[in-house]
């Protein structure tokens, strides 16, 4: 019996959002701000610029106190999140090999799509750990900042992913796939 996991776009959201939230928190502590969170006035555009992970922080006003609490989870959380996804990575591998071997076994299937879940829970676990102690160090005032700011960043991606479907086509000067060939039901390119 083969399983065919397939992660929910909405599951895949919220692991997304905790990586950017916990890595962006990570580049912040590792950073002290520039300028005090007072000074620093949210932008239409601030998605655009390469530092945005740094100015999402900065408006959020985080203590030095709080930067340093936050360095500490984050030097204490890499290492069980590297083995973590270590796992996760080896673990999608043996799934893969047990699905296309050349002795087909149901029950080595099923064994290692335990083994699979069992790491993806486990990557799941560390982050959501992680990001709930950074919840803790953050005031109610930052809480509620990060809660607008992560409703923009949500904003922007649908409006990007939007985007994305409507151009997916090979409309008029858009090349073809590198393989060369044309998807099922698209019209040839005029040359």
């Amino acid at each position: 019996m083969v399983v065919k996991m397939k992660i929910r776009p909405y599951i895949q959201f919220a692991l997304l959002a905790a990586v950017l939230g916990v890595g962006a928190l990570s580049v912040a502590a590792q950073t002290p701000p520039a300028a005090p969170a007072a000074d620093v006035k949210p932008t239409p555009a601030a998605n655009d610029q390469p530092d945005n992970k740094i100015n999402f922080l900065a408006q959020l006003g985080l203590s030095r106190d709080q930067i340093q609490q936050i360095r500490r989870l984050n030097q204490e959380r890499r290492p069980l999140m590297v083995a973590a996804q270590m796992r996760l990575r080896a673990a999608n591998r043996a799934l893969d090999e047990a699905i296309y071997s050349d002795t087909m076994s149901d029950t080595d299937v099923d064994a290692r799509t335990k083994e699979l879940q069992d790491a993806q829970a486990e990557v799941v676990r560390i982050r959501s750990m992680s990001e709930f102690s950074i919840r803790k160090i953050l005031t109610p005032e930052q809480l509620a900042r990060f809660r607008e700011l992560r409703a923009q960043f949500e904003e922007v991606r649908k409006n990007v992913e939007m985007r994305r479907r409507r151009n997916a086509g090979n409309g008029p000067g858009r090349q073809l796939p590198a393989n060369g060939f044309q998807r099922p039901g698209q019209a040839k390119p005029q040359p």
